[in-house]
């Protein structure tokens, strides 16, 4: 179902362009079709990708990408996703809609898709928001009134972009939500900010935890930069690291400490196993009957 709220909604914006032409359906080549320079999403992760492609390679590509006339090709307006996991799946045609549209539109479009389909990271989407108004002349209430978030939503949303680069880093990987970054907000220009960034990831801190934090600091009773991990567990860390093959971080609480993995997909957490010298019982039995 789709979300609530999203402005018109991506069908209106599909089906009521400037163009009297009427979309048309066709087969087209996939060399033929290139990315839009203005879709807001920069990051496909890797592992969901293959998912998408395995399930190409099985039941094909069900819902057509949308894309409309450039140059001798096509540029996608809708479905980048899909069409980079039928690449990934081998095939060289993919059913499209084909339909006019001008260049802001096309943002519009791929925009609200991705916020109907919560694709975009907050940075992503502000920088969205910001190419709309600086290349289209677009205000926060046309934004706001066009994706169907409030004023304050877009403004609070564009205000992630005055962060560090660094910090805006941490969003776009995931290391910490926009409602961390809108907190580290209130701390511009503050050295401490840097301090209490690798603090929220090293003890996963909450949103609330954070705003706490930085209330205080503000209020001057968080003086003292947070308590910096001695060099030993980051030695420990790179160990582990080095002989799993993965990124680790070890983190030392006040009474406990906790290591943490990571991995990529299913098959690399069954790699991971067998480095620790624990067999996988999904290796020993198949997941599902028949497969």
């Amino acid at each position: 179902m789709a979300k609530k709220g999203l402005g018109k909604g991506l069908g209106a914006l599909i089906s009521n362009g400037a163009s009297a032409e009427q979309p048309r359906h066709e087969t087209l080549p996939i060399d033929s079709i290139k990315p839009s320079p203005t879709q807001p999403r920069r990051r496909f992760k890797e592992e969901s990708l293959e998912e998408l492609a395995e399930s190409v390679r099985e039941h094909g590509v069900v819902q057509p990408i949308i894309v409309r006339p450039c140059g001798a090709g096509y540029e996608i307006l809708v479905g980048e996703r899909r069409w980079r996991a039928a690449q990934l799946a081998g095939l060289k045609s993919i059913p499209a809609v084909i339909r006019e549209a001008e260049a802001s539109e096309c943002l519009e479009i791929a925009l609200v898709e991705n916020l109907h389909r919560d694709d975009l990271n907050g940075i992503e989407e502000a920088t969205a928001y910001r190419q709309l108004m600086e290349d289209f002349g677009l205000s926060q209430d046309d934004i706001a009134r066009k994706v169907g978030k409030s004023r304050s939503a877009v403004a609070n949303s564009l205000r992630l972009l005055q962060l560090p680069v660094e910090v805006q880093a941490t969003v776009v990987a995931e290391e910490i939500t926009p409602g961390h970054a809108r907190a580290l907000l209130a701390l511009q220009g503050d050295p401490y900010q840097t301090a209490l960034l690798q603090r929220i990831i090293d003890e996963d801190l909450s949103v609330r935890q954070t705003e706490e934090i930085v209330r205080r600091r503000l209020s001057g009773g968080e003086d003292k930069p947070p308590r910096e991990k001695p060099e030993s567990l980051g030695d420990y860390a790179e160990l582990i690291s080095a002989a799993l093959r993965a990124k680790v971080r070890v983190m030392r609480g006040k009474r406990k400490g906790k290591i943490v993995i990571e991995f990529k997909g299913e098959k690399d957490l069954v790699r991971l196993m067998e480095e620790m010298g624990i067999r996988a019982e999904a290796e020993a039995a198949p997941a599902h009957p028949g497969d």
